[in-house]
């Protein structure tokens, strides 16, 4: 990715509800990698979850927010899925890796 870019970090705590979860998690993911904007998406499940989404500009990053299909999934999350939840948006101006060979 070519910054700067976005990342929008989504962190939570769930609830006993799992019925559905799995399903609108992916459907979610796969409609987010059709917007227009998106870059990518890295996600860990344990005790907390977290997923980090990387978008072109914070105008991308509205418009998936106002999403019609996610707006559904917010509210299906905040009445069944999550305890609690938190969602960061940062600039993310310089990145670096490293890799083993």
């Amino acid at each position: 990715m070519k910054e700067p870019y976005y990342a929008v970090i989504f962190t939570s705590n769930r609830t006993e509800v799992v019925q559905g979860y799995a399903d609108m998690a992916i459907k979610m993911e796969n409609l987010a990698k059709t917007q227009p904007g998106f870059l990518g998406v890295e996600s860990a499940k344990e005790v907390i979850g977290i997923t980090v989404s990387y978008w072109k500009n914070l105008e991308s990053i509205a418009k998936w927010r106002e999403h019609t299909e996610h707006m559904l999934a917010q509210t299906k999350g905040k009445s069944e899925w999550y305890q609690k939840y938190s969602v960061r948006i940062c600039k993310v101006e310089r990145e670096y890796h490293f890799f083993k060979e």
